[in-house]
């Protein structure tokens, strides 16, 4: 049985109590499996303590790291909606507290015995590897904020800001280089469109010229898709600069961050560069960090050399990794490690400072966020803010108000062809250009039309997924006499989807292109920046599928002219604050979405939870 189907089904042998919650929904047959093994293993029988177990199991499929046996009954995932009803048989909370404190399969506290699965640290439960994990993570975040830069000349350090960032209005990119020359972390924070990516090229200038020697560089991310947007935006970036800065920033590549640690035959959680085998750079920078998980974020921590400076990117409200953890979020959330801004950065950028306390606290943590929009205008920019503060009532006044740049089609529940008349004529128009390029031979034509419009929705299966509306787009392009039945599997304009990591075509999973004509009678697979393109043979791609939908999680860290946006029903577990958010930010020039009242308002007042003890201080701390 596939784990999908096991998911689904009711756990045959399931003790009583672990059978109702299993029955109801609120944990699956596997859930019900792994705790009723740890029970036997060791020697545990009390239910209410497995019960515990395999809701801490289940938050790990759901994303959180820990379970929070207070807020169980009403809890929700960050891809499944928790929502058990009130009548199941929810043990008394203090009763069950106590089980699970005399429980020999729990270590209890931070020096609890390490030999137990599960952990109970301040009225959190963790599988013990997640809570090993999280513990790395806070050690080598709290030392590296509390400790300064190594190696950085003052005078050259003061010049180089004054020559990289001339601006008076730099939108506190001076004072994230600054911050990344004196600090020994640094997190670049800021909606889509800020100039986060961009930013990273002027801050390593910044770097390279105020050092003492020569530095190793490493750029990184969770994706090979966003790893090479990275080495692009830098490079294009860096292009710009003052000849003797250009120099030295160089042309740095990207990686994968699995690459850069390094793979290790026979396993996906542990690398080459390890805490006994640190990775060689003097820095390393991180782009995409909210897609990072715990696991991945404490192996790199582990691996950095102690003298190292980290930069971590990315924007914490949008979508989370598909793994366990909110890492971003949760460093940028933390209260402050020091309490104190160094007076070295205060002296070097006074005017650059915020002066807001949420802002200065951030930033005694080593936080920047950037907040000047350059992707698209104030009306997507103005959505997207209250999208992200939670204002409901704010969203439907902006999505009603329509304009240039948003468009609001309203249904009642179900989605009808009128409804999508909109949809289908940006689908029909980018598929029209984008199959005249393909037939063409115009690979720069056809990614660019690839990325004029894209259909964005929240499921994978169901009526309201990816599979449905594919085929619903194949259909309007048929209709419009755009498709190209005969040509077969690889007709010319066929937008593609890698669906698997290939490291020797250098494609990986989320990368996305197109069929084009090669003009020497036979196709080819384009992909990459529409300025130089990489192409590949058909016969030579990894795993693909065809991409006319796409959900909104691998949507992200893309871009596109126009995005619509197909909402499900209100029902739906995946409506959450963060999808609508990643969904509106996509667009640089229009944004439309399609949904109901009730659909906007769920999604809207439902902020992913991701239970974690990562910005919360440990207990006597």
């Amino acid at each position: 049985m596939t784990v999908e189907g096991l998911d689904a089904a009711v756990a045959v042998g399931a003790l009583p109590l672990l059978r109702s919650f299993n029955e109801a929904g609120a944990i699956s047959a596997a859930d019900v499996h792994v705790a009723q093994r740890l029970g036997r293993l060791g020697g545990e029988s009390d239910e209410r303590v497995l019960l515990a177990a395999a809701l801490a199991v289940r938050g790990v499929r759901a994303g959180s790291v820990c379970v929070e046996l207070t807020e169980a009954a009403d809890w929700t995932g960050a891809d499944e909606a928790i929502e058990p009803s009130s009548d199941l048989p929810w043990p008394p909370i203090e009763e069950w507290m106590a089980a699970c404190l005399a429980s020999p399969l729990v270590a209890v506290g931070l020096d609890g015995d390490p030999r137990r699965p599960l952990r109970w640290v301040d009225g959190r439960l963790y599988l013990d590897r997640y809570w090993r994990q999280e513990r790395v993570v806070r050690a080598e975040m709290d030392s590296r904020v509390a400790r300064a830069a190594d190696g950085v000349d003052g005078e050259a350090l003061a010049a180089a800001l004054e020559r990289i960032f001339p601006s008076a209005s730099s939108d506190r990119q001076r004072l994230a280089g600054a911050a990344s020359a004196l600090r020994s972390v640094t997190v670049l924070t800021g909606g889509p469109g800020t100039g986060k990516t961009t930013t990273v090229a002027k801050l390593l200038a910044v770097l390279h010229a105020a050092h003492a020697g020569p530095l190793r560089v490493a750029l990184a991310a969770p994706t090979g898709k966003a790893a090479a947007r990275l080495q692009e935006a830098v490079r294009l970036e860096a292009a710009g600069l003052p000849a003797e800065d250009a120099a030295r920033v160089g042309q740095p590549a990207a990686s994968t961050l699995h690459r850069l640690l390094g793979w290790k035959p026979g396993s996906s959680t542990r690398f080459r560069h390890d805490r006994s085998n640190h990775l060689p750079h003097d820095v390393v920078v991180v782009d995409e960090t909210s897609m990072v998980s715990l696991t991945l974020m404490s192996r790199l921590l582990e691996a950095l050399r102690p003298q190292a400076r980290l930069v971590l990117v990315g924007d914490p409200d949008q979508l989370a990794s598909v793994e366990a953890g909110a890492v971003l979020g949760d460093l940028v959330a933390r209260p402050p490690v020091t309490g104190v801004v160094p007076a070295a950065l205060v002296a070097l950028v006074r005017g650059d400072m915020p002066t807001s306390a949420p802002d200065l606290s951030a930033l005694a943590n080593g936080v920047v966020r950037l907040e000047r929009v350059f992707r698209h205008g104030a009306v997507i920019g103005g959505l997207a803010e209250a999208v992200r503060e939670g204002r409901a009532d704010d969203v439907l006044v902006a999505l009603r108000a329509g304009g240039s740049e948003i468009e609001f089609v309203e249904v009642a529940d179900e989605v009808t062809d009128g409804a999508v008349a909109g949809v289908r004529a940006d689908a029909v128009g980018a598929g029209t250009a984008l199959r005249a390029s393909a037939l063409a031979g115009d690979a720069r034509g056809a990614l660019e039309a690839l990325e004029r419009h894209r259909l964005l929705v929240a499921h994978r299966r169901g009526p309201a997924g990816v599979i449905r509306w594919t085929q619903e787009v194949e259909h309007w392009l048929a209709e419009a006499e755009v498709g190209a039945a005969d040509e077969g599997e690889w007709y010319r304009g066929r937008p593609l989807l890698v669906t698997a990591n290939d490291r020797d075509t250098g494609l990986y999973n989320g990368d996305t292109g197109v069929v084009v004509d090669d003009l020497r009678g036979g196709v080819v697979a384009a992909f990459g920046a529409p300025e130089k393109p990489l192409l590949v043979r058909p016969h030579r791609l990894p795993a693909v599928q065809t991409v006319h939908a796409m959900t909104v999680h691998r949507g992200q860290g893309s871009q596109f002219s126009r995005v619509s946006l197909v909402l499900p029903p209100a029902t739906s577990p995946l409506l959450t604050r963060e999808l609508l958010y990643t969904a509106v930010t996509r667009a640089r020039q229009v944004v439309r979405v399609v949904g109901s009242e009730d659909a906007i308002r769920v999604a809207v007042e439902r902020p992913v939870r991701r239970a974690s003890g990562l910005r919360h201080p440990l207990p006597g701390a």
